[in-house]
């Protein structure tokens, strides 16, 4: 290709050694001129020119600037942007003194060769436009179309790197993130159909985006939204399939959750509508099977809960009457949440207590704690762990520390 620009007068041999550059950049600059190459070679006496090639005297080749040259595209993110060729770059290196082509033109002579339609890619790559539309007009080709997007940010407004949290698709994946979650955030990260929808399937990001649509504007990577995406994503996925996703982060807990069927399809029912990320299951699960009742009772929230409900000793006495007598359905039978939800209806009759002053004094007996996931998916789960891992809480076994921390103190 070099050759073909020779031969068409496009490109030239360069002698000019490093010091004799530097200081004509040097003079450049103290003139407060743009520092570019000074020409000396351009247009060098041809006899001159084949005798410091036959001598093997070190040079480049550059590629000729036509005088008053203007290079225009039209972006399909920026609109149209014009460089005055000549006056912005002075004739450039194509191939070092080494033989090894630039990266301009690599890339010029490669998207011409495998007929690349069009090119996306940072805002940081604008100003390499006109070298490489000079290359491919010069060679006889069609440039592509060209959309430059821009830089995605951090928080803190600077340009995303490492220091902003994962830096590869292997430590997203590692943390949980699905697939499609990564892609449906990322095309939001500049994009919009003009729409308020912010939740796609990765079928209907081919569908609708159109870089007409990609805005100029730089766009800031919020890990708190793309954990938020991943959370609908996983909400939206079937049982089984996420249950197969979850399945290796139990297996690599410390120390490892249960990973049989029943029990990995009852932690990912109780799962799946608190995750933002996959990794967050074990986490969940193994706080599910715990009953820190007594810990719990210590916390202002509790307090306040027990203080303002003047009925709270008696409702605990209930609550274990009714275990006694077994009321309580069996959290390993095959209907126990829909049972769970009867019961605790009718528990409500019985007490005279609804909404709120129900389910949180009912979470905070037999949970132990005062938020979490739905109550007779937590016990449920417990019951399935309770002979396979230590910690796990059964039912009986929170009754009984029910009766422990508070029955002999309301008597």
């Amino acid at each position: 290709m070099v050759q073909k620009l020779l031969e068409s007068g496009n490109a030239y041999p360069c002698f000019s050694t490093d010091e004799e550059l530097e200081e004509a950049k040097a003079k450049q600059l103290a003139e407060g001129k743009n520092a570019k190459y000074d020409g000396k070679w351009r247009d060098a006496d041809p006899e001159v020119v084949q005798k410091m090639l036959e001598d093997g005297v070190p040079h480049t080749y550059r590629f000729k600037i036509p005088k008053g040259e203007v290079i225009t595209i039209n972006d399909k993110v920026r609109g149209t942007v014009s460089w005055d060729a000549e006056a912005t770059l002075g004739d450039f290196i194509l191939l070092r003194s080494t033989g090894i082509p630039v990266y301009n033109f690599c890339v010029a002579v490669d998207d011409a060769l495998m007929g690349i339609t069009t090119v996306v890619r940072a805002e940081e790559h604008l100003t390499n436009t006109v070298r490489q539309v000079l290359i491919l007009k010069a060679l006889g080709y069609t440039p592509p179309e060209y959309a430059h997007l821009s830089l995605i940010l951090g928080q803190d407004k600077q340009k995303l790197s490492k220091r902003h949290g994962a830096t590869s698709v292997t430590q997203f994946k590692e943390e949980g993130f699905l697939p499609e979650a990564m892609i449906n955030y990322l095309s939001l990260l500049g994009w919009n159909e003009g729409t308020d929808q912010e939740i796609y399937e990765v079928p209907e990001l081919v569908e609708k985006f159109a870089l007409e649509r990609v805005i100029k504007s730089p766009a800031v990577f919020d890990m708190e939204k793309l954990k938020w995406v991943n959370s609908q994503h996983i909400r939206a996925m079937e049982t089984e399939e996420l249950q197969n996703l979850i399945e290796p982060f139990f297996k690599s807990a410390e120390p490892p959750l249960p990973s049989d069927p029943e029990f990995l399809s009852a932690a990912t029912k109780m799962c799946q509508p608190r995750m933002s990320v996959l990794s967050e299951a074990p986490e969940i699960a193994r706080e599910a099977l715990a009953h820190p009742l007594a810990v719990t009772l210590e916390s202002e929230e509790a307090r306040k809960l027990i203080e303002d409900d003047k009925n709270f000793p008696e409702f605990t006495e209930v609550l274990v009457s009714e275990f006694e007598a077994g009321e309580i359905p069996n959290p390993s039978s095959e209907d126990f949440e829909a049972d769970f939800k009867k019961w605790a209806k009718a528990l409500g009759k019985k007490t005279s207590r609804k909404g709120k002053g129900l389910f949180m004094p009912l979470r905070l007996l037999l949970t132990g704690r005062m938020q979490g996931p739905e109550v007779p998916h937590q016990l449920a789960l417990a019951e399935k762990a309770s002979d396979k891992i230590a910690g796990a809480i059964c039912l009986r076994e929170r009754i009984d520390n029910v009766k422990a921390e508070l029955i002999h103190v309301n008597a």
